[in-house]
């Protein structure tokens, strides 16, 4: 689980919601207005749903869930298991990488591409467009997000001016202007809380997360490509761990 993601949503939903109970003394149900939850939060996903196909909607869903189930290999790792494959390969040849117990489902696939014999070309080409595709989804996702974060306010702005009007309309009748005044100012409240604490927060991390894994599958496409190569080891070591960080390189490689 991505627990920077939880607790900071977790966080800002919090401190909005303790807030909205210290100002009004405890009777939150106040801050729950069924239009105002209509024009703002179902009319925008309609409104989203329009500017992107149903697949694309329904996706989006899913790839905003696996940012909190996103589960990062560190990049010391994937270069400790790259090391071992290439000792491997070197006393067995490529072969005997066939047998090799690899958890990352993407350096799998490309050790399977190496062991039937590909040439470096295409395993490369292969590899990248795999990397490609992944990230178009990443930023298709961010995209849908980040739409749902200009169109939320918006739609608060429709509903404040439905609020208003109703309210100026009923003006002879005192009973109609509190709910009309709720719907006008809970409108805006939903925008801005779908826009600013889940829509655009998500988009970004969407960005962030497509960098990582980009710089991560980079790493382990070059890696491969010098076991395919017969580099030596310690060689590839070297190379790769210019992926990582100065600061935080093994102790005695920066």
């Amino acid at each position: 689980m991505d627990l920077a993601t939880i607790i900071g949503l977790a966080g800002a939903f919090a401190m909005v919601i303790m807030a909205m109970m210290l100002s009004s003394g405890g009777d939150i149900i106040m801050f729950f207005d069924v239009p105002s939850v209509l024009i703002v939060v179902v009319g925008s996903h309609f409104v989203i749903l329009m500017k992107f196909s149903m697949g694309q909607f329904l996706g989006a869903a899913k790839g905003g869930m696996k940012i909190l189930n996103f589960k990062g290999q560190p990049a010391e790792e994937l270069i400790e298991k790259i090391v071992e494959l290439a000792d491997a390969a070197r006393k067995g040849g490529l072969l005997s990488l066939e047998s090799a117990e690899i958890p990352n489902e993407f350096m799998n696939k490309g050790i399977n591409l190496l062991v039937d014999g590909h040439d470096g070309d295409v395993v490369k080409s292969i590899l990248n467009k795999e990397v490609k595709m992944a990230s178009d989804r990443h930023t298709l996702t961010a995209a849908i997000f980040k739409n749902l974060g200009d169109v939320a306010p918006a739609m608060g702005m429709i509903g404040t001016l439905v609020g208003l009007v109703a309210m100026l309309a009923n003006m002879d009748d005192p009973k109609t202007i509190g709910p009309s005044m709720a719907v006008a100012l809970l409108t805006t409240l939903y925008g801005a809380i779908i826009a600013n604490m889940v829509a655009i927060p998500i988009s970004d991390k969407c960005l962030l997360r497509n960098e990582e894994e980009k710089l991560t599958n980079n790493l382990i496409i070059d890696g491969l490509l010098s076991i395919q190569s017969g580099q030596n080891p310690r060689v590839i070591e070297q190379a790769l761990l210019g992926y990582i960080e100065a600061g935080k390189r093994p102790s005695g490689e920066e």
